[in-house]
């Protein structure tokens, strides 16, 4: 299996931040943000990688990562993007690296606190349709929303107002060569993007999406406050608890605001 990850687009929702540089090369702690994504991949146990970057900084990346010798890869590969087109655009660019191979894909604001390996290997040995992966949320209507029954998922909503369930789908997706034909059957949606939830709703409808549910905290640093969220929680595994670190950052913010 091979993986993808998808770095691309303007960062919008976090400018002036992503003015001068793309949003995955911002800082996480102690490493840039892209760093994550790439090192759940490796853990994964997969070594073929592919970087589909955009914008301005897209150069940036390949000073930064290189050939990923510092992940223990002997070889990383680069696409680039133009404009923002969807999520299911940005996948359909990685086609001639897939090469009929089963993929992985995973967004590169997205960190996952635990390893997925064993999702990972059940999913190569299927060998076939698609597999999401779920967390429990508070604010569902942030992301697309799971409708779930028995042990089925029958539909996936995008951003619903009222969600139908608790689970948010996070930027970890698994498919099989025919997700590239599904892609192009896809039509705009109001924003103008080809949306991946089309594309995971299609394999719905044939009957062949899996899922796991995710151990471990998950973040999505997309946003000023779930940035903030990602440092603290990639924080708490070098320094702690993530709530009494959470609580030091607040303390401190306070003092500093005093101290004005």
């Amino acid at each position: 299996m091979k993986g993808i990850v998808l770095a691309g687009g303007l960062g919008s929702r976090l400018n002036p931040l992503t003015k001068v540089t793309n949003k995955h090369l911002l800082p996480v702690y102690n490493r840039p943000m892209i760093y994550f994504p790439i090192q759940a991949l490796v853990d994964a146990g997969i070594s073929e990688i592919l970087i589909v970057t955009g914008g301005n900084s897209a150069g940036d990346f390949l000073r930064l990562l290189g050939n990923g010798k510092q992940f223990g890869l002997k070889h990383l590969d680069y696409t680039y993007q133009e404009g923002e087109g969807g999520i299911a655009a940005a996948l359909s660019l990685a086609e001639y690296f897939a090469d009929n191979d089963p993929i992985c894909v995973i967004l590169g604001d997205n960190i996952y606190e635990k390893p997925f390996r064993t999702s990972a290997d059940d999913f190569k040995s299927r060998g076939r349709g698609a597999k999401i992966h779920l967390k429990k949320v508070q604010n569902p209507q942030r992301f697309g929303v799971p409708i779930i029954s028995g042990d089925r998922i029958v539909k996936i909503e995008e951003k619903p107002k009222v969600p139908q369930s608790d689970y948010a789908v996070t930027g970890l997706y698994m498919y099989d060569p025919a997700v590239f034909e599904i892609i192009k059957t896809l039509k705009p949606s109001g924003r103008g993007e080809l949306e991946i939830t089309d594309v995971n709703n299609a394999y719905i409808q044939r009957g062949e999406m899996t899922y796991d549910i995710i151990d471990g905290w998950w973040s999505d640093a997309g946003t000023f406050d779930s940035l903030i969220r990602t440092n603290i929680l990639v924080a708490s595994q070098h320094e702690g608890n993530p709530e009494e670190m959470h609580q030091g950052v607040l303390q401190d913010s306070a003092s500093i605001l005093r101290a004005q």
